[in-house]
C-alpha cells in the first residue's frame, strides 16, 4: 500500500525547471530513499511532499491527502527533519519537546520520546551547548512529535563523526520498527545501502533509476570486481595482452606503478593463475566488488551525490 505518490511532479523558478516529471511510490513501512547529484532536485522533492512549495505540474498525496490543499491535515501525519534546522540559543531540550508538542492534536509523550532517543540527561541543555549529534537527535524526536505516519529526513547525518551516524542509523532502524515510514534524502551511499529498502536515483529533474540498493549496483554492472595490484617487475606487453585476452576480463589499465584489471565470474582465480604463468609477483593485491557508487556514477556522470 502506498503512503506517498507522487507522480508526474513539476516544479519551475522563474525559466527553470527543477524538477521535471519526477514520479515513486513508497510503501508503508519502508525506508525509502533518495539519492541524486547536487542540484538534481532532491530537496525540492521533499519539500513538494511537505507543502513547502507549491508546484507547476503532477498530483503529490501523502496519506491520500493533497499537501497544497490539506496543508494542515498532512502536517498532522508527517513529521519532518529539515536539512538545516536551528533552535534559539538559550531554548533547553525540554522546553523544546513541551513546545513542539503543543502544535499536535495527538502529540505523543515527549518524556517517553526523550528517553528512546537519549535525551532525558539533557532535558536543561540549552540548544547552543549540544554537539552535532545531539542536535539531530532532537531534531528526530521534534519530528516524531505528532506520532507521525511518516517522517522524511534530509541530509540526516551531515556533520557527524562517524561513530555519531552509526548511533543515528541505530535509531532510525528502530524508529520504522515502531511503524513509521521514513524518507530519507541522502547523499552517503554507505547510509543508503544500510538503511533503505529502496532508492530513487533523481538526476537533472528526473528520476532516472528506482530499485532496491542490490539493484541498483547489479544494473550499474555491480555484478563486476576490480582486481588492483602492482607487479614487482613491468610486465612485458605479451603480459598484457594475455591478460585482457582472459575471458573474465573486461579491462585493463594503468594507475601509476599499479594494474586495475576489471571483470566479472571466477576473476581472481583467472587472473592468479595468468600471473603465476608468466612469473609476475603482485605486490598489494586487493579485490574490490564495484558498490553503489559505481553505480550512481555510471546513472548519473557524477562522483558525488
Amino acid at each position: 500500500m502506498a503512503i506517498i505518490e507522487v507522480e508526474s511532479l513539476v516544479k519551475r523558478y522563474g525559466g527553470h525547471t527543477v524538477l521535471n516529471g519526477v514520479g515513486f511510490a513508497v510503501e508503508q513501512g519502508e525506508i525509502f530513499g533518495i539519492l541524486g547529484p547536487n542540484g538534481a532536485g532532491k530537496t525540492t522533492t521533499v519539500e513538494c511532499i511537505e507543502g513547502l512549495h507549491s508546484r507547476d505540474g503532477g498530483t503529490v498525496r501523502v496519506c491520500g491527502l493533497d499537501p497544497g490543499r490539506d496543508g494542515h491535515e498532512v502536517r498532522q501525519v508527517l513529521g519532518v527533519q529539515l536539512q538545516q534546522s536551528e533552535l534559539p540559543d538559550k531554548m533547553t531540550v525540554g522546553e523544546a519537546l513541551q513546545l513542539y508538542s503543543s502544535f499536535y492534536r495527538r502529540p505523543a509523550d515527549w518524556r517517553e520520546l526523550a528517553e528512546i532517543l537519549h535525551l532525558t540527561d539533557r532535558l536543561g541543555t540549552q540548544f547552543r551547548r549540544l554537539s552535532g549529534g545531539w542536535k539531530q537527535r532532537l531534531s528526530i524526536a521534534l519530528a516524531l512529535l505528532g506520532t507521525p505516519r511518516v517522517a522524511v529526513l534530509d541530509e540526516l547525518t551531515t556533520g557527524l563523526d562517524p561513530q555519531a551516524r552509526r548511533d543515528v542509523w541505530g535509531l532510525i532502524e528502530r524508529i520504522r520498527d515502531r511503524g513509521v515510514t521514513i524518507l530519507l534524502v541522502t547523499h552517503f551511499m554507505d547510509e543508503a545501502e544500510r538503511l533503505c529498502d529502496r532508492l530513487a536515483v533523481i538526476d537533472a529533474g528526473r528520476v532516472v533509476a528506482l530499485d532496491t540498493p542490490a539493484g541498483l549496483t547489479a544494473a550499474g554492472g555491480g555484478a563486476g570486481q576490480r582486481i588492483h595490484f602492482r607487479p614487482a617487475e613491468p610486465p612485458d606487453d605479451a603480459a598484457l595482452a594475455a591478460l585482457a585476452a582472459l575471458p573474465e576480463v573486461s579491462g585493463v589499465e594503468r594507475a601509476g606503478r599499479r594494474l586495475v584489471v576489471t571483470g566479472t565470474g571466477q576473476l581472481l582465480l583467472a587472473v592468479a593463475g595468468l600471473l603465476a604463468a608468466h612469473r609476475i609477483t603482485a605486490l598489494d593485491l586487493r579485490v574490490e566488488q564495484q558498490s553503489l557508487e559505481d553505480a550512481f556514477v555510471t546513472l548519473t556522470g557524477h562522483p558525488d551525490a
